[in-house]
């Protein structure tokens, strides 16, 4: 059960991460489109609460005001006890802040799908076999992350040893 957390928690951080950058893509950059329905948006956040994203967001901002706290205490460690008590008061302030990505994430899908699509989406997520997606999906992207960890160890000793030999026949140690 721990290990299906972890597993589970590793994809989540994964997918966080992804959808910090894909929300904080500037507007230039992304192909203007035709405004969602609300409809549309309200089974957007279906699937999004469905999927356990916001569980997945909910570290983010306790991440980023853990991270301002240990950069403080590594150059000011003597107002430890300040640092702490502002950090409890930020976590406060700011943990309930996922309720924003979620409904960045929901506009999001409701941009790139149809309603008709979120709506067979939605029954995908309902049937046996989206519930089975849901379930093994972590796992499945962990092990595929590992997975290519260890094929780009395995590109990198390889690329490395050629860059050697060739470095070797031009002269150079």
């Amino acid at each position: 059960m721990i290990a299906r957390l972890a597993t589970r928690h590793t994809m989540l951080a994964f997918t966080a991460v992804l959808a910090v950058l894909v929300i904080a893509k500037p507007a230039a950059t992304q192909a203007p489109a035709k405004p969602p329905s609300p409809n549309a948006i309200l089974l957007a956040k279906q699937i999004v609460e469905i999927k356990g994203l916001k569980a997945l967001f909910d570290p983010v901002s306790r991440g980023v005001v853990e991270k301002a706290k240990n950069a403080y205490m590594q150059t000011n460690f003597m107002f430890a006890k300040d640092i702490d008590e502002i950090t409890i008061d930020l976590h406060k302030e700011y943990d309930a802040r996922s309720t924003e990505l979620v409904d960045a994430a929901a506009q999001i899908y409701a941009t790139h799908f149809t309603e008709a699509e979120l709506k067979g989406l939605l029954d995908f997520y309902h049937s046996p076999l989206g519930q089975k997606m849901l379930d093994q999906e972590p796992k499945v992207m962990d092990e595929t992350m590992s997975t290519a960890a260890k094929l780009a160890d395995k590109l990198s000793e390889n690329v490395m040893a050629k860059m050697r030999a060739e470095m070797k026949k031009r002269g150079h140690e």
